[in-house]
């Protein structure tokens, strides 16, 4: 029977690669008695990480679903990668929580990737607790972790308990809001057990005057107060509960059970704003009308496409039909099923907060809203990140020819994070991913999860052809070779327009000397050598074509010869016109550690990258450069070398710009000798 919806947590764990949120998942599986027997990672036994690849690299790739009952209360936890080439996984996992566990390593503090996760989730308003994992390791200092935590993460963060021990003394935990536990701490512990126990109360009483109140008088509150006070103030995310654990050895897990059950929000606790349509929001209720969006699609080889959807109103059946509000289709879903890693447990019915899954709804994308027909509501999508690094690709048989644009369709609606796209100009396939890992890891599924093998390479920068002065000419086209003869002359003017306005066509003929039929054909003509180039075979683009005059013939003129003297006039215009070749230039905005702030700008500049800004965030530099794609396309593996793989960057085109003369004549030698070969060819 499906619980209800005020004893659902909705779950998203988040940190670093590396910090144990596979082993939690796990851990909080065989606590609740989801599972009989823990899996362990570096044997590949664990319930989230079923893919092959994950088992292979030890690590999480994609977002894994599963869920315990425990007490009445049903968690959901999604299991989320560690590394930002896949932070389109957590992402998703985000979208579908209600609060996050965020995982530190008490030995070496908050890293890179944790940051930049924690950020994502405090943008999307999730309350939530942190957990810092290996105190049973050598080393281990809680308080100088909390310390790192609060600087990095937020003053408020507070210890909800304290570690008895560490390293390999560590052996359990003190609740510092009930007290339980602090009187056998070591003297020294023990005192600052108190301390912080004290700062925690007086911080849970300034969260409501009232209870302020109170204590002012008393100097106590009751311990019902102080649990409720507490809650309303980890849901609100004026408190983070901070908790020392050693989550392989199950120390602190019985306190973090407790917390998610006790302090983190139920979907009752949440109402839906992202609703498109002004001031309308969906209240998460049981007895309101059906809604729900997914946030996660599957391509199982074997099972077909699996959508998992989070219910955020009314309740749901199997073999219930739906609207899908996102495409304007109806959907009719098979059985519902719960989500235990790849295993697949069947129910009647989810109510509003649970997350279900239907197999091979045939229009369902992630992100889409499903709803009523009746009662029709659509969400927002769901934002993911825009691809930062591309390759090309090409199938190495023909079979794999045939089979490549259906296998890199399905990566992609399993991955909104990566992208294809047949560029026009290149005819290139070109696959373009959050970095080098994320690609590699999508190359390596279409070769063992379908079976296509690809060539790699760097995708051809997509240059422009443009002028930069006037030029003119006048050209005679005239051909006679028995039979009907050819004949036009055009005289046509060239002048550059602004950056980004693209191609204008001027008709300036007088007198009919090119009757209006014919000045069509010169325009055709025309943008078919705008297509070809003139300089290198690139498209010419931020020009403006004026037609002034011309001559024909009254049996040899027509429309292909006048196509051919416009082309021809076009191309000699443009020659006299100070030719120029244009590149892409990319907006790059950079996360860097402080510490490599000087070898990245230094390499910025050697790259002709241009740095616009900076900022500080979360102890990370944030730089701000313009940088030409030629030159992104080499930096990403150099960025990672000079950081030791810590800094990050998104990437958003800018605008074209004018290549350097030197670079110019190098592209269009290489170009011409391309085109040399394919027509000796």
């Amino acid at each position: 029977m499906a619980v209800s919806t005020k004893d659902i947590r909705n779950i998203v764990l988040l940190s670093h690669a590396g910090e144990g949120k596979t082993t939690l998942s796990e851990n909080l599986l065989f606590a609740g008695g989801a599972i009989s027997k823990k899996g362990s990672v570096n044997e590949g036994t664990t319930v989230s990480d079923y893919n092959e690849d994950e088992k292979n690299r030890k690590n999480s790739i994609n977002l894994s679903v599963m869920s315990y009952e425990k007490d009445g209360v049903k968690v959901n936890i999604f299991d989320t990668p560690g590394f930002l080439d896949y932070m389109g996984e957590v992402l998703a996992g985000i979208s579908a929580a209600d609060a996050q566990i965020t995982l530190v390593d008490a030995v070496t503090g908050v890293k890179v990737g944790t940051t930049k996760f924690w950020k994502v989730a405090q943008g999307k308003g999730l309350p939530g607790l942190v957990i810092v994992n290996k105190m049973d390791k050598d080393n281990a200092d809680f308080s100088k972790t909390l310390e790192n935590i609060k600087n990095s993460l937020g003053k408020n963060c507070i210890a909800l308990y304290y570690p008895n021990g560490a390293g390999a003394s560590f052996k359990g935990v003190a609740n510092l809001l009930t007290k339980e536990g602090i009187d056998s701490l070591q003297a020294g512990d023990k005192t600052k057990a108190e301390e912080l126990s004290r700062a925690m109360v007086e911080g849970v009483a300034e969260s409501d005057d009232a209870l302020l109140e109170k204590y002012l008088e008393s100097g106590t509150l009751a311990a019902e107060e102080l649990k409720n006070a507490f809650r309303k103030g980890v849901i609100s995310g004026k408190i983070i509960p901070v908790i020392p654990a050693s989550i392989e050895k199950g120390i602190g897990l019985k306190e973090i059970m407790h917390a998610i059950a006790n302090y983190m929000p139920s979907p009752q606790d949440v109402s839906y704003s992202d609703v498109q349509g002004e001031g309308k929001t969906v209240e998460v209720k049981e007895a309101g009308s059906f809604s729900a969006q997914v946030f996660k699609t599957i391509s199982d080889p074997f099972a077909g496409q699996i959508s998992i959807f989070k219910v955020r109103s009314g309740k749901i059946s199997s073999n219930q039909s739906v609207k899908n509000a996102t495409r304007d289709s109806m959907e009719k879903l098979g059985q519902l099923f719960y989500l235990e890693g790849k295993k697949q447990i069947p129910t009647e019915q989810a109510v509003a907060g649970d997350v279900a899954a239907a197999a091979k709804l045939k229009d369902a994308h992630t992100g889409d809203t499903l709803c009523e027909e009746k009662n029709p509501v659509l969400f927002n999508k769901i934002k993911f990140p825009e691809p930062a690094i591309s390759l090309s690709i090409k199938p190495k048989s023909r079979s794999d020819e045939d089979k490549i644009s259906d296998v890199l369709t399905k990566l992609a609606a399993e991955d909104p994070s990566f992208k294809m796209v047949r560029d026009k100009q290149t005819n290139e396939l070109v696959i373009s991913g959050m970095g080098d890992l994320h690609l590699k890891t999508m190359i390596h599924r279409m070769k063992e999860r379908y079976g296509v093998d690809v060539e790699i390479g760097v995708p051809k920068v997509a240059y422009m052809e443009t002028i930069t002065s006037k030029g003119d000419s006048q050209y005679r086209h005239k051909k006679q070779s028995g039979g009907a003869g050819q004949f036009a002359e055009v005289w046509m003017k060239v002048e550059p327009l602004p950056r980004g306005e693209g191609f204008q066509f001027v008709d300036e003929v007088v007198g009919g000397a090119i009757p209006k039929p014919f000045i069509g054909s010169c325009e055709k003509g025309v943008k078919s050598a705008m297509h070809e180039g003139f300089l290198a075979g690139f498209p010419v683009v931020d020009i403006r074509v004026i037609v002034y005059d011309g001559k024909t013939h009254p049996v040899d003129s027509k429309d292909i010869a006048f196509q051919i003297a416009a082309a021809h006039a076009f191309r000699e215009s443009c020659e006299k016109a100070k030719p120029a070749l244009l590149e892409p230039v990319m907006h790059v905005e950079f996360t860097v550690p402080e510490e490599n702030m000087g070898d990245v700008t230094g390499s910025l500049s050697s790259r002709r990258g241009r740095v616009l800004g900076m900022d500080t965030e979360g102890g990370m530099q944030i730089v701000k450069a313009q940088i030409p794609l030629e030159e992104m396309y080499k930096y990403a593996n150099e960025l990672k070398s000079l950081t030791g793989g810590r800094a990050t960057y998104t990437m958003t085109f800018s605008h074209y710009d004018p290549v350097p003369l030197n670079i110019a004549q190098k592209v269009i030698a290489e170009n011409k000798k391309v085109h040399h070969k394919k027509e000796e060819e």
